[in-house]
């Protein structure tokens, strides 16, 4: 299945891209299978993704949440200000 990442701020500088088609294997894929399908992928963002948060279609979603083709997936890391 495929679905479009977008990154923003470090995990654009990690992968090195600011948005991309991600191929995620299995039948019935999962937010978790796109966090992994994405390291394996960028390995810059390996290790790093348990702070990130995922949005689909503009809403956060959990890990065990179903993925559909054409989904928009958004990587959003934590943010800081002063």
């Amino acid at each position: 299945m495929q679905v479009q990442a977008l990154f923003f701020a470090v995990t654009r500088d990690l992968a090195g891209v600011a948005e991309a088609t991600v191929d995620v294997p299995g039948d019935a894929p999962t937010v978790a299978d796109f966090v992994r399908a994405l390291e394996a992928t960028y390995p810059g963002l390996a290790g790093r993704m348990a702070t990130v948060r995922i949005a689909q279609n503009e809403r956060f979603a959990s890990l065990d949440v179903a993925l559909a083709e054409g989904d928009v997936l958004a990587l959003v890391p934590p943010v800081s200000g002063g």
